[in-house]
């Protein structure tokens, strides 16, 4: 969403840029058109540009980041993309009853940590045990899974290993919500502060 707000403004600025210069050019310099045009036109894109170079410089004042810093996290998340994309078609491909509500439950945490991390990167270093170790061995176990699940006939052996990477993936469940409250701790803590607070408030009410 905030992409979109940045690209409006840089956009609307570079609008507004060009028309003023290309007006100032042709009637006040007296220009020729094309020649306005071109000033207009270069003038624009050279408006578009620093305006998003400042927005980009207040995003990441904003999320106490280094360029540095964002272009590893932006590179994290691009890759975290690729696997979430994997993981949704291995989950949503495994149609057994037992299955589907703990698979949308899955995806929905995970989907969750991501959206989070993207809009609020700084939060990337909250969740760095879930973008380097759960969320690959999620991806992994899932797809083995999906794939030996689908096999038209199942032995003995083959029924207890998909029995076990399913328990597998169930204590990986586990560790997503911790994952989801890591990123969600300064929230959690700042929640509870104001119930503190207000209970606080509300005591002193009550002893008047």
């Amino acid at each position: 969403m905030k992409q979109v707000v940045h690209f409006f403004i840089q956009s609307t600025a570079a609008t507004m840029s060009t028309g003023t210069i290309w007006l100032i050019s042709f009637f006040p310099l007296d220009q020729t058109f094309l020649l306005s045009s071109a000033y207009a036109l270069g003038g624009g894109t050279a408006v578009f540009f620093s305006t998003k170079a400042l927005t980009h410089q207040h995003f990441l004042k904003q999320n106490q980041l280094s360029r540095k810093e964002y272009a590893y996290i932006k590179r994290h998340l691009k890759e975290a993309d690729q696997k979430i994309k994997r993981l949704r078609k291995a989950l949503f491909s495994i149609r057994t009853v037992s299955t589907i509500k703990q698979n949308i439950e899955i995806y929905r945490v995970v989907n969750r940590i991501y959206s989070i991390t993207k809009k609020e990167p700084k939060r990337f270093y909250l969740a760095e045990s879930f973008y380097y170790s759960h969320l690959d061995s999620l991806v992994e176990l899932s797809e083995k899974y999906a794939f030996l699940a689908g096999q038209p006939s199942k032995t003995r052996e083959l029924s207890q290993s998909l029995t076990e990477t399913r328990r597998t993936i169930s204590q990986l469940s586990d560790s997503l919500e911790q994952d989801l409250h890591d990123v969600l701790s300064k929230d959690i803590s700042q929640l509870n502060f104001e119930l503190d607070v207000a209970k606080l408030t509300i005591d002193k009410s009550v002893k008047k």
